[in-house]
């Protein structure tokens, strides 16, 4: 079984393969940019689904329903690079990053939503409850076993060793979960909330040996000026931050992505779960969640 499932990418422009070519690794071709969205509406979708459900649903819920959505209408930027060549992902994978402490030490580690384009938000809040408290009590055995191999890794060889990992894993597409290397681990774009740590603006550089080409890092939601009907009033918002890969993601997909996240965030009650479809679940607590 191979690791991901992928199709080769044809048509390529010269543009394209001259970046490609440019760049040998993902640490020079980095495209950093940030997006500031109203939150109001989106602050009151979340408290009108939290009280119809009892979920405690967050931000970070919206962000990766809408990230997947993006990448569902710019199916291009859901890609990686093998041998100098793009091919897409069959399936969108959102994964977000999640923070373990574990007697003084702090770890991050990732949980995902495989076809998140697909699932509600009720779906996507329960999934990733479930997967961070996984990870949170260590309970995600494939990821424990991944950070045991490593773990056993000189330091030395680290460099070597990812290396490796990411060449047998992605350029050659091997499955390497015999060898403790979780299936897809970071998918098809990272999120990992700033805001929770009381940032506004902040950027997270690529990472080569993940092959993610897409990093969102949402700022906290903050008390700003803002123009209405050409008057200045109190308003909410929040800076979504990004990193691209500009060796196959350029202006062109950026936009798509940024225009259906403004688009969803922005009109949450129009582009999210109707709230009159979504099941009232009276009396149930509220499940702890990723902050934000």
């Amino acid at each position: 079984m191979a690791h991901l499932e992928l199709i080769p990418k044809d048509n390529i422009s010269s543009f394209r393969k001259l970046a490609i070519g440019s760049w040998k690794t993902a640490y020079d071709p980095t495209v950093y940019g940030t997006l500031t969205l109203r939150m109001e509406k989106a602050l009151a979708y979340i408290e009108a689904f939290r009280q119809k459900t009892g979920i405690r649903l967050t931000v970070t819920h919206l962000l990766a329903k809408a990230m997947a959505e993006a990448l569902r209408r710019c199916p291009e930027a859901n890609a990686i690079l093998r041998f100098n060549k793009i091919y897409l992902r069959k399936r969108i994978t959102i994964s977000m990053l999640v923070v373990q402490t574990d007697g003084g030490k702090v770890d991050l580690s990732s949980a995902k939503i495989d076809d998140a384009e697909r699932k509600s938000l009720r779906d996507i809040a329960t999934e990733m409850e479930n997967a961070f408290q996984r990870v949170r009590e260590r309970k995600d055995s494939m990821m424990e076993k991944g950070k045991g191999t490593v773990q056993k890794v000189p330091y030395l060889l680290l460099n070597l060793f990812t290396w490796f990992m990411s060449f047998f894993m992605y350029t050659l597409n091997w499955n390497m979960t015999w060898a403790g290397m979780p299936h897809d681990a970071f998918g098809s774009a990272i999120l990992t909330n700033v805001g929770s740590l009381g940032l506004d603006t902040a950027y997270v550089p690529l990472v080569p040996y993940a092959r993610v080409p897409i990093l969102i890092a949402p700022g906290a939601v903050k008390d700003a000026p803002v123009v209405d009907n050409g008057q200045v009033v109190a308003g909410k918002v929040m800076n979504v931050n990004a990193t691209f890969d500009h060796r196959f993601i350029d202006g062109m997909h950026a936009s798509v992505l940024a225009k259906t996240l403004r688009e969803m965030m922005e009109d949450p009650f129009t582009h999210f779960d109707s709230l009159e479809d979504v099941p009232a679940e009276a009396g149930s607590p509220a499940p702890h969640a990723v902050a934000g």
